[in-house]
């Protein structure tokens, strides 16, 4: 790994934790990357290949439509499981047992032992589970394939997209370390209180609670969060609150599957950041910021999949670390 690379990897970390990217300085980048770099800038024939791609470029949406029938699915097992007693998939997502193996979300397994203050032998091991599954399959994308409100919350930025370009509202951001803040302040709550007070408020747990028990007053919570990101600030609770995307990007950290980006087929058409559900993660597609000539997206990215539906030149892709170069 050259150094720019290097760098990148630990820049990548601080980002997910809420700083800002930061540009790579020219000795950071590999030859072979500066040579594309070089040939890009004011490039005629490039110019006119990007816009040619543009127009032509089929847009099927086909990983979108993947995640968004896997997380349908994956908490329609969850309810089916409980109306008709048949025990494949048990609990909710915070804690269930699949076909008799337990399985138990980290951050709400965390909070759990922080509370208690002692180890309980079934949440390590339900905790195990989910730490392995997850490594393997990328952290965050338990937000986008599984979190129930990951999908609200996206159509309801649909929704504040629509309203900000008849120029209705605007969008508000916000400093995103809150989210480590955050995570720190819950992690202190339940230590000091003894009570798993995210879990109160989890729009993860509520949601997955009341489509499998029945709703119930929480969901007037989520509702309020929904309005919120609809009219102020687009995903608000997924960019600056929610500890567990926090967990789940440290977890993804070394995970073999990522979204890889080839800088030589790039245009810096910026198609992929504006649909990206935390555009954060592709500063390295700005013209001029890629460190090589190949580039893993970094561990806060959900693996949604959307840019890849996007690239009209296909320069990012899902790539498994190690496997491909084999491929």
């Amino acid at each position: 790994m050259s150094a720019g690379l290097k760098r990148r990897f630990w820049d990548q970390i601080k980002v997910m934790l809420g700083r800002d990217p930061s540009r790579p300085i020219v000795a950071e980048i590999a030859p072979q990357a500066q040579v594309m770099h070089h040939y890009k800038r004011g490039n005629r024939d490039l110019i006119a290949e990007k816009l040619h791609a543009r127009a032509h470029a089929e847009h099927k949406n086909t990983w979108r439509n993947r995640r968004w029938i896997t997380l349908i699915l994956a908490n329609l097992l969850f309810v089916i499981s409980f109306q008709f007693d048949i025990q494949i998939l048990e609990g909710a997502l915070t804690a269930s047992r699949l076909i008799g193996f337990h399985a138990v979300d980290l951050n709400s397994g965390l909070q759990v032992i922080l509370a208690h203050k002692h180890i309980i032998v079934n949440l390590v091991i339900g905790m195990t589970t989910m730490l392995v599954f997850w490594m393997l399959f990328g952290g965050r994308a338990f937000c986008s394939w599984l979190c129930p409100y990951h999908l609200l919350a996206e159509w309801a930025e649909k929704i504040h997209l629509y309203l900000v370009k008849k120029k209705l509202v605007t969008d508000q951001p916000m400093d995103r370390r809150l989210r480590s803040v955050f995570w720190l302040i819950f992690a202190l709550l339940a230590l000091l209180t003894g009570y798993t007070v995210y879990e109160s408020i989890s729009p993860t747990g509520i949601l997955s609670r009341a489509l499998i028990y029945g709703p119930g007053l929480a969901l007037l919570w989520v509702a309020a969060l929904l309005v919120f990101e609809v009219f102020f600030s687009r995903r608000a609770w997924c960019r600056y609150a929610c500890p567990i995307g926090l967990t789940y990007g440290v977890v993804g950290i070394l995970s073999p599957l990522r979204i890889l980006y080839r800088l030589e087929g790039c245009f810096h058409e910026g198609d992929c950041r504006k649909v990206c559900l935390v555009p954060h993660v592709l500063d390295t597609v700005i013209k001029g910021r890629a460190v090589g000539a190949e580039v893993p997206i970094g561990p806060d990215c959900t693996r949604c999949g959307l840019c890849v539906d996007t690239c009209p030149t296909g320069s990012l892709k899902f790539d498994v670390k190690g496997l491909s170069k084999l491929m």
